[in-house]
């Protein structure tokens, strides 16, 4: 099994930014595939990155080009680094590693983009 801890929300102004950690416990996390998804009230759970055990990363279209994803095998540890954040990316963001058939979620961290 693997457990997932989300650290580093918070609030922030808009334009502002924020890092995101998560850290896993197990020996499994170099070899899965690591993403930040996302959801606000009211709304489903939404991908925001992924990062293959080979460093591959992949984005959805409203994050690109604002947030940086990437991992430290040696850390057992996958960051988000979230810049120029806009109102839209309020939400609970959650960590998942996968390795199918594991399939492990993060409690989760807040994040609040608000002037």
């Amino acid at each position: 099994q693997v457990q997932l801890v989300e650290s580093g929300g918070g609030l922030v102004q808009p334009g502002g930014s924020l890092r995101l950690s998560c850290s896993a416990s197990g020996s499994i996390f170099s070899i899965a595939a690591m993403g930040w998804y996302r959801q606000a009230p009211g709304k489903q759970r939404e991908l925001v990155a992924t990062i293959s055990s080979g460093g591959r990363t992949n984005y959805a279209e409203p994050v690109k080009g604002r947030f940086t994803i990437s991992r430290d095998n040696a850390k057992n540890t996958v960051y988000l680094q979230m810049s120029n954040l806009e109102p839209e990316d309020t939400a609970v963001y959650y960590c998942n590693a996968r390795r199918l058939p594991l399939d492990a979620w993060g409690q989760g961290t807040q994040v609040t983009v608000s002037s």
